[in-house]
């Protein structure tokens, strides 16, 4: 009797390696968007849906926004890093077939700080999907602990492309 794999390591569906982030922008609704990330490939569905897909590795953050009559029901970020078929992954909502989360903060005063960590990395002059996954685990734990997290600085961008260097 064989025993079939764990479905947290299927390869993707459609057998091409993409993690595939479903978008859909119903104004005032529904609003899911790329914050940051390099798409790999980008299908328009209709008007309000499209689908970006990203190649194993790359590290983007998703931002999920929807309301209703009464106001805010959801606001989310992750920052993920797009697997490779066969790697271990957790299943996140929109995200074919899932990634590693570094990131994970819900609640629209959080999901700020966290889009201010990434306007801060950007003014350091660093695109934040080459920033050390790290420095986003550090920014998800600093603020669920309900604390400012630290700059991320050319200085500790050089310290981390050396230490990827040497970890080969």
């Amino acid at each position: 009797m064989t025993v079939p794999p764990s479905p947290m390591r299927l390869p993707t569906a459609t057998g091409d390696g993409l993690t595939r982030v479903e978008l859909t922008w119903i104004e005032k609704r529904i609003e899911h968007w790329i914050r940051f990330g390099r798409v790999a490939k980008d299908e328009i569905v209709d008007r309000r849906r499209r689908i970006v897909s990203f190649r194993p590795g790359a590290v983007f953050a998703f931002v999920r926004w929807a309301s209703n009559d009464y106001g805010t029901i959801i606001s989310r970020i992750d920052v993920v890093r797009a697997v490779a078929a066969g790697e271990p992954f957790t299943t996140l909502p929109f995200v074919r077939p899932g990634g590693e989360i570094l990131l994970k903060i819900e609640g629209w005063p959080k999901v700020q700080q966290v889009l201010a960590a990434i306007d801060a990395t950007e003014a350091a002059g660093v695109d934040p999907c080459d920033a050390a996954p790290d420095h986003w685990r550090h920014v998800h734990n600093r603020i669920a602990a309900g604390h400012q997290p630290r700059l991320y600085t050319l200085e500790r961008h050089r310290a981390w492309l050396k230490r990827r260097e040497i970890e080969g």
